[in-house]
């Protein structure tokens, strides 16, 4: 049979156009959703307190720097709704044994664009955040008041119900422990330098304003609230949280001093830090790679450093570990300058470390939509250790402070202030086995601490 050659060609043409159709199709699927021209950089701390035998403490997690007032918390939500669920909270109240602290999301855009971000922290609970998040939980919308009042004759004429109608008419708008926020504006900050002057100020938040100083866009987020049509712009995302959960480090501490850190999670740990500063000097040990059940024990060094070389050389060495990771170097030196003060400065012993990528993704998951052509995520770790030597100065301070000895008593206040949040952990740690005289008497000192001098 002879075959006609333009029918054969019109045949080919047609083949050949079904599949460079099908082709297109195919990227088309897997790209439809990926964005080239935008990237989103993150950073953020996950921070835990522990006795030297590894297991961590519960401590109250918000009790930490302060945050500018325009920061959103459960204290004010906004949006009319309430906090829900069984992280559940009066401020200063919550006690877990992580903190999630000051994650930020950064955007790098080619142009003008809208997106949405979505951040899951099923562990725990997201605790402040700005800008607004058009969606935040556990929450629920409060009843009216004419049922709040109804409840409240039912309660002053003296009957117990087994219900509140408040209770029972309350309605969840979000169950989920998650924060959204929706229709994002990204403006490229080469193009509207003028947004600067925008940005919300304060006089607080020693841990927040430093997160700016980068190469960051410009965010915009349309105003939520009907009666306040200005919108909210800032650099990055914002949001803290805690929980009750493990990273994959565990650090023990001996008598002589000596530090053991194992990774006890499935993914290599990557520059990790052993810090110890003590009256304003200090010293540290750094430790490249840590492999999955590997154990290694380490020394402080003989020699201390004055705080300001240590903190110079210390944030140095962390702002080039952060890079390594894929932080431009301006978002890695401004997480260190957010937290050179409680990192390098403060009174302990903690090992800082970065925690994998895998662990990060499963423990906060992170949705944008349309979803960059690059994210990177960078969390560090730090395990305050409270050691032996600490816990029997402590307790020897509060024994002698018991039994009526001022000089001890004094010295015992002082040892609370230097350990800040972190003091209330080691006063638990140290409590069970003092005299129930001394036993009040630390918890008398504790509060004390807490005041202003």
């Amino acid at each position: 049979m002879k075959m006609n050659f333009p029918a054969v060609r019109r045949l080919r043409w047609v083949i050949c156009s079904f599949a460079a159709g099908a082709a297109i199709l195919a990227i088309g699927a897997m790209t439809r959703n990926t964005t080239k021209g935008l990237v989103a950089h993150e950073w953020g701390t996950f921070t835990s307190v522990q006795g030297s035998d590894g297991v961590l403490l519960d401590w109250r997690p918000l009790e930490t720097s302060r945050l500018p007032g325009f920061v959103y918390n459960w204290s004010k939500p906004g949006l009319n709704r309430m906090q829900a669920g069984p992280f559940a909270f009066t401020k200063g109240g919550m006690v877990t044994q992580q903190r999630m602290e000051t994650p930020v999301i950064y955007f790098y855009s080619d142009r003008a664009r809208t997106i949405d971000v979505s951040v899951e922290f099923p562990k725990g609970l997201i605790t402040e955040w700005y800008p607004q998040a058009a969606q935040i939980g556990p929450a629920t919308v409060p009843v009216p008041k004419a049922i709040a009042m109804l409840d409240n004759c039912v309660h002053k004429v003296g009957a117990k119900p087994a219900f509140t109608f408040a209770t029972l008419l309350s309605r969840p708008v979000f169950k989920e422990s998650r924060a959204r926020w929706s229709h994002l504006e990204i403006k490229p900050a080469r193009e509207n330098t003028a947004m600067a002057a925008s940005l919300p100020s304060d006089q607080s938040g020693s841990h927040y304003f430093s997160a700016r100083e980068t190469d960051a866009d410009f965010l915009q987020l349309p105003s939520l609230v009907a009666t306040n049509p200005t919108p909210e712009t800032e650099k990055f995302i914002f949001y803290r949280g805690a929980g009750s959960f493990a990273t994959p480090l565990r650090v023990t501490a001996e008598n002589d001093g000596a530090i053991t850190v194992v990774n006890t999670g499935g993914e290599a740990l990557k520059d990790l830090f052993v810090l110890s500063v003590q009256n304003r000097t200090g010293n540290f040990i750094h430790l490249d790679r840590l492999e999955p059940n590997e154990r290694r024990s380490v020394r402080p060094a003989s020699e201390n450093a004055p705080i300001a070389a240590l903190s110079q050389k210390l944030g140095d060495q962390m702002a080039d570990a952060l890079a390594t990771q894929g932080l431009y170097r301006r978002e890695a030196e401004a997480m260190v300058k957010t937290w050179n003060d409680s990192w390098f400065q403060e009174e302990g012993v903690r090992v800082l470390y970065v925690l994998p990528r895998e662990w990060t993704d499963q423990t906060l998951p992170l949705t944008i939509e349309p979803a960059p052509r690059e994210v990177v995520r960078v969390m560090v770790g730090r395990a305050e250790v409270i050691t032996p030597a600490t816990e029997k100065q402590l307790s020897d301070f509060l024994t002698r402070a018991g039994q009526g000895d001022s000089s001890a008593r004094e010295q015992a206040l002082v040892q609370f202030r230097k350990m800040g949040r972190f003091a209330e952990p080691a006063y638990r740690l140290v409590a069970k086995n003092l005299p129930l005289q001394a036993n009040q008497t630390a918890w008398t000192l504790l509060l004390a601490s807490a005041r202003p001098l």
